[in-house]
């Protein structure tokens, strides 16, 4: 492992410095041991030698199509790269002028997408207005969302969000501004400590142009809704945040 390293260090030393021929050779000779392994890499190594090829004015389709065909097989044997592996592979088609092949692919990824986004995952709403909890709770079972939590102060947020992480959960937040004992760029901030792709919505009467609404989602919240809101910009607020956490 630590030789491949120095070998794709050493590639990208000659890449840097015009010695196209030398990078590519290293590159293909990566991208052959990882295919052995079936290792994504090979993908992104045959991906650089034809950038190489580009480079000595050759023609680069070859790699580019051995390319897409290698992150097809990686998206039909690993079901948790496949949507990445369709999309690369799309790409790579192109590149290589295999438009049908490249509309396949591209297919096959948005229903990669669509298969995950129908996993629905634990939801906690975190506001001190029952009307606000008893409304969401409402609209996400409407939206068949049934793994739902709730808390009504900062500290219990943490401590509910930190138990589900703990148990392997992958919870979407539904995060107000304001609670009695802490405010929710504070919640926010310990959260994303403990997972720094946590997907947290903010849910708040605040304009999105607020300086804490504004530091917030600076801090990695995935979308914002403003109160009062509709069940439609509830779902689209979940659909981006699932779209930005597939992607």
């Amino acid at each position: 492992m630590e030789k491949d390293h120095e070998k794709f260090d050493l590639a990208c030393t000659y890449m840097r410095s015009g010695q196209n021929v030398s990078a590519y050779n290293l590159l293909v000779d990566l991208a052959k041991m990882e295919i052995k392994d079936d290792n994504i890499r090979a993908g992104v190594y045959l991906i650089l030698a034809s950038e190489c090829k580009s480079r000595q004015g050759k023609d680069p389709k070859d790699e580019y199509e051995m390319a897409g065909k290698y992150f097809l097989q990686v998206a039909k044997t690993n079901r948790g790269q496949a949507g990445t592996a369709y999309r690369c592979a799309s790409k790579c088609f192109l590149k290589a002028g295999n438009v049908e092949s490249a509309m396949k692919a591209s297919d096959e990824a948005k229903r990669s997408i669509t298969r995950k986004a129908e996993v629905k995952r634990p939801i906690v709403i975190v506001d001190d207005s029952d009307a606000i909890l008893i409304r969401l709770r409402s609209y996400l079972e409407k939206l068949g969302y049934h793994d739902i939590h709730s808390a009504n102060n900062g500290k219990a947020a943490i401590s509910l969000v930190t138990k589900l992480i703990g148990d392997s959960q992958e919870p979407t937040v539904l995060l107000d501004m304001q609670m009695p004992d802490m405010s929710g760029d504070s919640v926010a901030r310990k959260l994303l400590e403990k997972k720094p792709d946590l997907s947290i919505i903010l849910v708040t009467a605040e304009g999105k142009s607020e300086p804490r609404v504004r530091n917030t989602i600076g801090l990695g919240s995935a979308a914002f809704i403003q109160k009062p809101f509709t069940i439609n910009e509830l779902k689209n607020a979940l659909d981006t945040t699932e779209q930005n956490r597939i992607s």
